[in-house]
This record gives C-alpha cells, sequence and structure tokens, in this order.
C-alpha cells in the first residue's frame, strides 16, 4: 500500500468515527530535517567538535587530499643519495657510523 492510500484510509476511518483528520505525508518533512541538523548540531557542540562545516571538511580531505611524503629523510642512517650514474645493484643501506649491524 502506497502512502497515498494509506493516507486517504486514515482520513476516512477519522471521519468515520469524529476524529480529527492527520497530516497529509510530507507536510512536517522539513521541519523534521531541521529539527534533525538542530540536534546533530547540539550533539556536537557537547563532544568538543565544529558545529558547522564538518561535512564539507571531510569532503575537502576526500577530494583533495594532502601528499605524503614517502621519501627518507636525508638524517636516517640508510638513506644515501642516488648518483644518477649508478646501477641499481650499487645503491644498498649504509653500515652504522660506528660499524654496527647494516640495516635492513
Amino acid at each position: 500500500m502506497s502512502p497515498t492510500e494509506q493516507y486517504l484510509l486514515d482520513v476516512h476511518c477519522a471521519l468515520q468515527h469524529g476524529r480529527p483528520v492527520p497530516p497529509a505525508p510530507g507536510t512536517h518533512d522539513l521541519r523534521v530535517l531541521r529539527a534533525l541538523c538542530d540536534h546533530r548540531r547540539f550533539r556536537a557542540v557537547l563532544a568538543g567538535r565544529p558545529a558547522r562545516g564538518r561535512i564539507r571538511h571531510a569532503l575537502g580531505r576526500w577530494l583533495h587530499p594532502r601528499r605524503r611524503n614517502t621519501s627518507p629523510r636525508p638524517r636516517d642512517p640508510g638513506f644515501r643519495p642516488r648518483d644518477p650514474g649508478s646501477r641499481p645493484q650499487d645503491i644498498g643501506p649504509r653500515p652504522w657510523p660506528t660499524g654496527g649491524p647494516r640495516l635492513r
């Protein structure tokens, strides 16, 4: 049964029994959405999160991700800059400055 058919049945029953007619479907949808948004903002403030702009901020992070730096840091003991003319098998981790174990 569709919502319209249910509404018509409810109107008919209300008129038969002398009760007030129920509101039409969709009458209070906007009011319910506003109340839901207000409630979510209120819960966000209580939790210490920003009350506005959370969805836009999340979409911005998803649509425009920041580049992560995946190159090794120069202070890393295993870092050795690559010479343009060197072969890949010549490049490997350097031993520790004290002659300790090699990094793998």
